[in-house]
């Protein structure tokens, strides 16, 4: 099946591209991230020492730049040739698919090829919000990074254990994340009390792609 990619959409943010199967519908909207740096401001050992949870955050988007960095860091890959990826996975079966979700629209991450496609547009803040108990930080948030799993790729090789090996990638991709937005300058808070079928639903996630995760990522008050 042979694909081509069509300009739709250019904005002061993002340009946003349209794949679509030659001589057929639009299929998927997508928005090219810019090049992840790899040389930061601020060192390791500077980023651990000052990472602290906020729930208060600025009215302010983020850039296209902040949100590229924040993605790769989570899931970005890091070896090309095999697909390895910043966060460790049992088996290298990656079962993590990564949402984020910002004043304009949710984005779903595609690591290979670092890049957002459109989820849905939109702002649907307020209704994650009401799905994590009505927690304000995830109202106020300019991005909240809904981590979800596909727990089969990973059970399909180990067994029970796997949904045990999930979980600990998910801690690995949240923590990656929380030093990436405090090496940005960036607050953040994670959040773990919410109910997985309002969230979903909320989202309108698709099938299988169970959350597990949020982390709440915004400037500093002013």
């Amino acid at each position: 099946m042979h694909w081509q990619q069509v300009l739709v959409i250019t904005a002061a943010t993002a340009t946003v591209l349209t794949a679509v199967r030659c001589g057929g519908t639009p299929e998927r909207r997508l928005v090219p991230l810019p090049a992840p740096r790899l040389k930061g401001d601020l060192s390791l050992e500077e980023a651990i020492a000052g990472r602290r949870s906020s729930r208060s955050f600025a009215d302010r988007p983020l850039t296209l730049e902040q949100l590229s960095q924040l993605a790769w860091s989570a899931q970005g890959v890091t070896e090309k040739r095999r697909g390895f990826r910043t966060a460790p996975s049992a088996g290298a079966l990656y079962p993590l698919e990564l949402y984020f979700v910002t004043p304009k629209a949710t984005y779903h991450y595609v690591p290979a090829e670092h890049h957002f496609e459109v989820h849905r547009e939109g702002d649907l803040r307020a209704g994650l919000a009401d799905a994590a108990l009505g927690q304000e930080c995830v109202r106020d948030a300019a991005v909240n990074v809904v981590i979800t799993a596909i727990f089969s790729r990973t059970t399909g090789k180990y067994g029970a254990r796997g949904k045990t090996y999930v979980h600990m990638e998910a801690g690995h991709v949240g923590q990656n994340l929380l030093l990436q937005a405090t090496a940005l300058g960036l607050a953040h808070v994670p959040v773990g009390a919410f109910h997985d079928g309002d969230v979903s639903r909320a989202l309108d996630l698709p099938d299988r792609h169970e959350p597990v995760y949020i982390i709440c990522i915004g400037h500093r008050p002013e």
